[in-house]
């Protein structure tokens, strides 16, 4: 490793850096170029090689205080000693992953048929969690695509990936679906896109009111779907009812 001669620090390294954690750096940086962080936006431009890492020995020590707060002994007891480590590994590189690594790469065809129709997708079997109380959200989403002559042609488990990485962070459902929509809208450019999620949340029944069987049905109509009652209807009818989440 290049070391600074005045210093001994790594070359390139700052004084200053020594000692300030990751997150206040990576903050620092999305500070600077004036853009939002919120639970469910992706972060990944501001992530650079090695914060990964750094983060999650980050998250590890505060959720020892996390846990010591709530007077679990994490020493002695042998079912949580390690849950930091577990805990961090699970935000970072599992549920809020769709936060901290760029989209997945999408393979984009032209429409060289020329295909018209109406196509869906679905269910996707999607899982997030709720910003409010990072309990589980779990449920199906069904796109419907009404591509033209100009639409790129993506496939089928591609719309899977998507959904993954825009559910891997904190989520509001109704924000969820917009987020979806517009990222396949950008990356597709049909004439019409429809996307309707269904999901339970365990904030209703793991707290609060403890209702196991109550759902969320949301969804977004653009283009031709907005404009037309009877394609609208079309994708509607042919979403299976009645599926169960597991």
């Amino acid at each position: 490793m290049l070391m600074n001669s005045s210093s001994n620090l790594p070359a390139g390294a700052d004084e200053a850096d020594i000692g300030v954690p990751v997150s206040v750096k990576i903050r620092e940086r999305i500070a600077r170029s004036r853009k939002r962080f919120n639970a469910n936006d992706n972060i990944a431009e501001f992530i650079e090689p090695g914060d990964l890492e750094k983060l999650l020995d980050e998250v590890e020590i505060k959720m020892k205080g996390v846990l010591q707060s709530l007077v679990i002994d994490t020493e002695t007891d042998h079912n949580t000693n390690d849950t930091a480590r577990r805990v961090a590994k699970m935000y970072l590189n599992e549920v809020f992953k769709g936060r901290y690594v760029a989209a997945p790469a999408i393979t984009e065809f032209p429409n060289a048929e020329h295909l018209n129709e109406l196509m869906i997708v679905g269910p996707i079997t999607v899982r997030s969690a709720c910003s409010h109380h990072f309990c589980p959200v779990i449920g199906q989403v069904w796109i419907g695509v009404m591509p033209n002559e100009h639409t790129n042609v993506i496939g089928l488990s591609k719309y899977a990936r998507l959904a993954e990485w825009v559910m891997g962070r904190p989520q509001i459902q109704e924000e969820a679906v917009v987020q979806l929509a517009d990222l396949i809208q950008d990356k597709t450019q049909p004439d019409g896109l429809a996307i309707v999620m269904e999901a339970t949340h365990f904030c209703m029944g793991w707290r609060g009111v403890k209702d196991l069987d109550s759902k969320m049905i949301n969804s977004v109509m653009r283009g031709v779907f907005l404009k037309d009652p009877n394609l609208r209807r079309e994708f509607l009818a042919l979403i299976p009812k009645n599926n169960s989440n597991g």
